[in-house]
């Protein structure tokens, strides 16, 4: 069965987006909390839905491989390999962040980020321009919910904007593969 995103759920959560606030929508692995990733103010909202320590960093997501230049100072030749060789979602954790919130990334300046394969999320990211945040919609210490109708009321009612798109949509997802890479090229898999 094929689902289709409507125009209204873009919309709606562009304007959230734009806003600072924070919404709930379906990525290509599980259901996540999303914010504009450049706004500290809407990255901390995001923390707090979650109930969930600063320390901890997110990731944020892309829609394709050229938006990656504009928020890693500098990617290692590698990272062009794992992302073509990847058959699941790749999540990778690159040095030397940037023009991102302060408060998403590690305390060494690292940060994961995800090229998505999934058309609501690859839409939405085009059209804002702009990397979203993404982190399971869960309270911290909670398991992520691998379904819509399992995430917390506490999380749904907190979004400034839930996501109609893959409400209903009951296929088996999981949580992405984790990379961590040096600029020596150097990696780990952590997941």
């Amino acid at each position: 069965m094929m689902l289709q995103y409507s125009k209204e759920d873009i919309n709606n959560s562009l304007d959230i987006l734009h806003k600072g606030g924070v919404i709930l929508y379906p990525t290509d692995t599980i259901w996540g909390l999303g914010c504009d990733a450049t706004k500290p103010q809407a990255v901390e909202k995001v923390y707090r839905i979650k109930n969930r320590v600063d320390s901890k960093s997110m990731l944020v997501l892309i829609h394709n491989e050229n938006m990656l230049k504009s928020y890693v100072k500098e990617v290692p030749g590698i990272a062009w390999d794992l992302i073509e060789a990847s058959i699941k979602p790749l999540t990778i954790i690159y040095p030397g962040a940037k023009n991102l919130a302060s408060n998403l990334l590690a305390d060494d300046g690292s940060l994961g980020i995800r090229i998505v394969n999934d058309p609501f999320c690859e839409e939405l990211i085009r059209r804002f321009r702009k990397p979203l945040v993404s982190t399971s919609a869960n309270l911290s210490g909670e398991k992520a919910p691998p379904f819509f109708d399992e995430i917390n009321e506490v999380i749904k009612e907190a979004a400034d904007y839930v996501v109609n798109y893959r409400r209903n949509d009951m296929q088996p997802r999981e949580a992405s593969s984790i990379i961590k890479l040096d600029l020596n090229g150097v990696f780990k898999i952590l997941r």
